[in-house]
């Protein structure tokens, strides 16, 4: 719907853009993203279920894996139910209240999946180079206190994004996608401000998050060059390989969308990189852990064995 007002037509819905615009590709893309959204709420809800059931699972790292799943599961949740929708359907409207309500869980989600990942290479540092120390250092209130940070402040920082976005005025076309860059580029006010806080908070949260990595794994791999056993080695590596991988397809990804110059942005681009940390992460990371984790597959292998022999 529109309304008139200081000459410029101004929507109060949007309608949402498809992956592709060509009939054909609907029912194929809805049938691939529904399997990919399959797999992540079975793989997040069983890793979240097996480390809740598993008593060699409760520890601090598996404790931060638990609510990267949960974040994992929600923002893909807050994106895909919606994409599947549209997939199929004539009408893909969705109103003002509905894409700030999207727009903020989805903000609140991935700043806290920031800050989780950070906290967990924090977790592998202390645990390879400070061993001896690492129940002292990681106790229960130290874990809760690096969870509940990200979730607090990620949802202060959602919500001031969401009540700037959506005072704007957005006119012309209302064709868009409920992500910040792409509705700034609908808007008829003048943005300059809300592009400058989105390029400072963004920058300041990667910033901080990547430095929190890049630091911990500059002492962890400084730790395992010196352990002179290969097999000891080995372990160590192993401990911290998965979350590396999930760390850099992550990091690697938002770079990509925030940090490059608007002048370098195009909605095909964008909505490449906003279908990847959307649905293909979420649905990965739980595969990186299962697969490259030696406790959780003999925990998997475990309640597996016990439910067959029910």
């Amino acid at each position: 719907m529109e309304y008139m007002a200081d000459n410029c037509t101004t929507v109060t819905e949007f309608i949402l853009m498809g992956i592709t615009n060509q009939p054909e590709l609907q029912v194929p893309l809805f049938v691939l993203f529904l399997m990919i959204y399959i797999v992540t709420l079975v793989g997040n809800l069983g890793m979240i279920v097996l480390i809740k059931t598993e008593p060699r699972l409760h520890t601090p790292m598996y404790f931060f894996l638990s609510h990267l799943a949960f974040v994992d599961l929600c923002y893909s949740s807050t994106i895909t139910p919606k994409m599947l929708v549209n997939f199929l359907a004539e009408n893909r409207t969705i109103s003002f209240n509905a894409c700030a309500a999207q727009l903020g869980c989805f903000l609140t989600f991935m700043i806290t999946e920031c800050f989780l990942l950070a906290a967990m290479a924090y977790d592998c540092y202390v645990a390879i180079c400070n061993p001896l120390l690492y129940k002292a250092v990681m106790s229960q209130k130290v874990c809760f206190q690096l969870v509940a940070g990200p979730y607090s402040y990620s949802f202060c920082v959602s919500l001031f994004h969401t009540i700037i976005t959506f005072r704007l005025s957005f006119c012309a076309s209302n064709m868009i996608n409920c992500d910040d860059l792409p509705l700034l580029a609908l808007s008829c006010s003048n943005t300059h401000t809300k592009q400058i806080l989105i390029f400072a908070f963004a920058g300041v949260d990667m910033i901080t998050s990547v430095l929190i990595v890049l630091i911990s794994y500059l002492y962890i791999f400084s730790t395992i060059l010196r352990i002179n056993i290969v097999e000891q080695r080995y372990k160590a590596f192993s401990t911290c390989a998965s979350h590396l991988i999930a760390v850099t397809v992550f990091y690697g990804t938002l770079i990509f969308m925030y940090l490059q110059p608007s002048s370098s942005h195009s909605l095909d681009t964008d909505k490449v990189a906003s279908v990847f940390y959307t649905v293909v992460i979420p649905m990965l990371n739980p595969m990186i852990y299962t697969l490259r984790n030696r406790e959780v597959k003999a925990a998997l292998k475990k309640v597996i064995s016990k439910r067959l022999e029910i």
